[in-house]
């Protein structure tokens, strides 16, 4: 933890979203309710306050005079009074909708200060997984969060730093370094795009601009690491990145659906929305069983076979996400006491899917910047050829860009099938892969469990201790690779059906929306425990 505490007097300075769980000594608990619940609330009670966490009496000698404006002067609003309490049901779910009103705000102010343009999107791919929309104030969307927290895993599990999460002040130093790494690649994306001549060229937009922009990106992003780690502390309901992901992919299908712009195509004035368009077409055609029929299969525009087929996969989604294998368990301690342990055919949840979009994603705006710089380089055509659409997009029309691509009709499956076959094969192969993988480097592997049943001296109902990894192992590895077949599948089924919002924006806001439901049920089973109800 040598790296860690260098960047401690840093890091004491940031302002923290106060968790729940940390609480002040020697405050009586406030919860009521069955006996249980009072423990669950006693336990929830202990621990230290924030500042000594991150060992600010070991450095205030070292800070000097900020250290001793940070411990007696105002501190930042976070909060901190409110830890010593539980946070009701209601108080989470009131949290969770403000958290979710500002990211939708933001999502619909455009940035001050930026040039028109009509080109290309280079971060069109990764918009689905980054929660980000183009030209607002959620540019970044959460790219900031998920790189900090990819830098500091990959720089723990190389052991450049040694972390040991049992140790408190540790995952304190982790958390707060992570937070720190976030701010500064907030300030070095918004940076980038500025440069980079996205928002147009700094001698057109001046440099007024220019540090305007910079200005509004880095602000948005504090906004967006701090309504994360409002929710991951527990004042809301799951995690802000897993919300603004399903939010911003929703956003879309409604607008789709909804929309009211207009757009002048050959056959006369459209609306985009397909339900709009359905009522528009009925209501101006002639000719009521052609307007129907351009309703549900219309070209370059939403249509409602595109909307039935996003909600034909949502339902689907949901039936499989209740598959599941239950082991029965029983504790080594307490005879009689028994229980269950679920195994889900969506073992590693939408993992796969994101990880395989990131690699994708990724390998696509490396092509297209390389494809832009040198376009007859026989090797950056073989990686991948791209041409703008007529919406301004670039799309992949050849290379391996091409092929990893979904098919975007069915008429696209029958004139180039190998395309297709790839396709299905590459999304298939790579989803059950990472999800092979995802489960030995996150402790879900069959090893990782076994050992935390036996922490918690569980043994497997009707087999012997030593037997415990040779049981999870016939049903975890098998669940982990078949579920991110299965995720793949319906990704691509999706694709190929043309869903609105793309199969992986339909998989990872089903599995997402599933998750906070179940985080939701959970919540008000223990308050209505609390209460005795």
């Amino acid at each position: 933890m040598r790296f860690l505490h260098l960047i401690r007097p840093v890091m004491c300075v940031l302002p923290e979203v106060a968790s729940p769980d940390r609480k002040v000594r020697a405050q009586p608990s406030l919860c009521v309710g069955s006996r249980a619940a009072r423990s669950r609330c006693h336990h929830r009670h202990r621990g230290n306050e924030w500042s000594a966490a991150l060992g600010l009496r070991k450095t205030r000698m070292a800070l000097g005079p900020l250290a001793g404006l940070w411990h007696g002067g105002p501190t930042a609003p976070t909060a901190a009074h409110l830890s010593r309490l539980c946070i009701p049901f209601r108080e989470k779910v009131l949290w969770t909708t403000i958290t979710l009103f500002i990211f939708l705000v933001c999502c619909q102010i455009p940035i001050y200060g930026v040039q028109s343009a009509k080109s290309s999107d280079p971060f069109y791919w990764m918009r689905v997984i980054l929660a980000s929309n183009r030209g607002t104030l959620m540019e970044l969307g959460i790219s900031p969060i998920v790189t900090s927290g990819l830098v500091m895993q990959l720089l723990a599990g190389s052991r450049i730093i040694e972390v040991n999460y049992n140790v408190k002040e540790d995952r304190a130093l982790f958390a707060g370094a992570q937070k720190l790494f976030g701010i500064l690649i907030t300030v070095g994306e918004a940076i980038a795009y500025v440069v980079s001549g996205m928002y147009g060229d700094i001698s057109s937009i001046g440099l007024g601009n220019a540090l305007l922009i910079i200005a509004q990106l880095f602000c948005s992003g504090l906004i967006v690491l701090t309504l994360d780690e409002l929710l991951q502390k527990g004042y809301g309901l799951g995690s802000g990145i897993s919300l603004f992901i399903a939010t911003n992919i929703c956003e879309n299908i409604v607008w789709k659906a909804f929309s009211p712009t207009t757009i002048n195509t050959g056959r006369g004035t459209e609306f985009e929305g397909a339900i709009i368009a359905l009522f528009h077409l009925l209501i101006t055609r002639n000719d009521k069983v052609r307007a129907l029929k351009e309703a549900f299969s219309r070209q370059n525009l939403p249509n409602l076979m595109n909307l039935l087929t996003t909600f034909f996969v949502f339902v689907v989604v949901i039936y499989f996400q209740g598959w599941k294998v239950v082991l029965p368990v029983k504790y080594q301690k307490y005879r009689g006491q028994e229980g269950t342990y679920p195994i889900k055919l969506f073992y590693t949840s939408n993992m796969p899917i994101i990880l395989q979009t990131a690699l994708v994603s990724n390998l696509y705006f490396i092509s297209q910047l390389l494809y832009n710089r040198a376009p007859t380089n026989i090797l950056v055509r073989i990686l991948g050829k791209w041409q703008d659409s007529e919406g301004g997009q670039s799309i992949p029309v050849g290379g391996i860009a091409y092929y990893i691509s979904p098919p975007t009709s069915f008429a696209e499956i029958i004139y180039d099938p190998f395309h297709a076959v790839f396709y299905l094969v590459f999304i298939l192969t790579a989803c059950a892969l990472f999800s092979k993988t995802w489960i030995e480097v996150s402790g879900a592997s069959a090893r990782d469990v076994a050992k935390q049943l036996r922490d918690n001296q569980m043994v497997m109902k009707g087999h012997r201790d030593s037997a415990l990894i040779h049981v999870l192992n016939r049903y975890i590895p098998t669940a982990a690779a078949f579920g991110g077949m299965c995720i793949g599948a319906l990704t691509v089924i999706a694709d190929f059906m043309g869903a609105i919002g793309t199969g992986t924006g339909i998989l990872l806001s089903v599995t997402i929306i599933y998750q906070f439901y179940e985080a939701f049920m959970k919540e008000q089973e223990e308050e209505d425990g609390q209460f005795g109800f």
